[in-house]
């Protein structure tokens, strides 16, 4: 018997023993794919008869779990919240989340419009979309990050519960990105092709905006775990504010904070581009004070193309460089 006829069932018992290894393994897994499965529907049961038990009805339509054995999908036709008391309600059409093998903790959800909303002193709204994604990566307590990206989307008065609907605003493009830093909270956000209807604003005129922004929200993981119902005691801090139309275009940036009586105080600094066409946007936007804003803005005009100002609050009292601006009622 030669050598290599020695070695051969010493190979077939290492190939049996891999291939005993993947199936227990491939058993293993199967089996935490369906424990997981069964759990998250018993989870979304369970959350739904809390909501129940406090006069709250929420769904998600027909919730399944798929996707079996490459991915981890769950989607339902349709999301609806319902507060009776708090006369709140909100819905939306298919959700869609996808969560792969290679990537279990970064799902990517989609989700249908429209986002049809009733709120308190507010008109039933209708807002749709084309594209609504989110993009999540999971982890413990809080997750690393939260983004959205939407495009092609519209707001206006609910069709359903108005004969003639009043179209609120367009937008080609948004997005935003919400992570926690240490106990702040910090949010990255941008959109562009903004129009508003005039109709919406009182006949007010403003042109085609872009806009982008980082703001981080001091204390906020403590905020979101039990959310305030005042704006008092809160403050945020301003890395960028960004607002413009054509050559025209307003930064703010710095820190801002309400105290414990709703008042404000900020120490901003306001750098424009382009004044003449800034105050031509806010001639249009406020027509009442037109022959004002164009005086304020020809003296601001003389310190160049690109002037900065700095913005005092102090205990809610404004002021522009110099200029005293008034008082601020307080925040509730």
């Amino acid at each position: 018997m030669t050598s290599s006829d020695e070695r051969s069932p010493k190979s077939h018992r290492r190939l049996l023993w891999l291939a005993a290894f993947i199936v227990v393994l491939f058993a293993i897994y199967s089996g935490v794919w369906f424990y997981l499965a069964d759990r998250l529907k018993t989870e979304a049961d369970q959350a739904v008869a809390r909501l129940g038990s406090k006069g709250i009805a929420a769904g998600c339509a027909n919730l399944t779990v798929s996707g079996y054995p490459m991915s981890f999908t769950v989607s339902c036709d349709n999301i609806a919240y319902e507060d009776d008391a708090r006369k709140v309600a909100a819905s939306t059409g298919s959700f869609n989340a996808v969560a792969g093998i290679t990537g279990p903790l970064s799902p990517v959800a989609e989700l249908r419009g429209p986002l049809r909303t009733i709120a308190p002193g507010m008109p039933p709204l209708w807002i749709d979309w084309d594209q609504l994604q989110a993009n999540v990566k999971v982890w413990w307590p809080l997750p690393r990050s939260v983004s959205l990206r939407a495009e092609g989307l519209n707001g206006q008065t609910d069709p359903q519960d108005d004969t003639d609907p009043m179209q609120l605003f367009s937008a080609g493009k948004a997005s935003g990105q919400l992570q926690p830093v240490g106990q702040d909270i910090n949010y990255v956000g941008s959109f562009g092709d903004l129009e508003i209807n005039a109709d919406a604003i009182d006949g007010r005129v403003l042109p085609a905006l872009d806009g982008n922004g980082d703001v981080t929200l001091k204390n906020g993981v403590a905020l979101i775990a039990a959310p305030p119902k005042s704006l008092r005691g809160q403050s945020i801090d301003i890395a960028k504010l960004d607002l413009s139309s054509g050559t025209a275009r307003i930064t703010v940036s710095g820190p801002v904070s309400v105290d414990t009586d709703g008042l404000i105080d900020a120490s901003l600094t306001i750098k424009l581009k382009d004044p003449k066409a800034v105050a031509a946007i806010l001639a249009g936007a406020i027509p009442e004070h037109k022959s004002e804003i164009e005086q304020g803005f020809a003296g601001i005009a003389m310190l160049g193309k690109e002037p900065s100002l700095p913005l005092k609050i102090v205990k809610s009292k404004a002021s522009l460089g110099f200029i005293p601006l008034g008082k601020i009622k307080p925040l509730e």
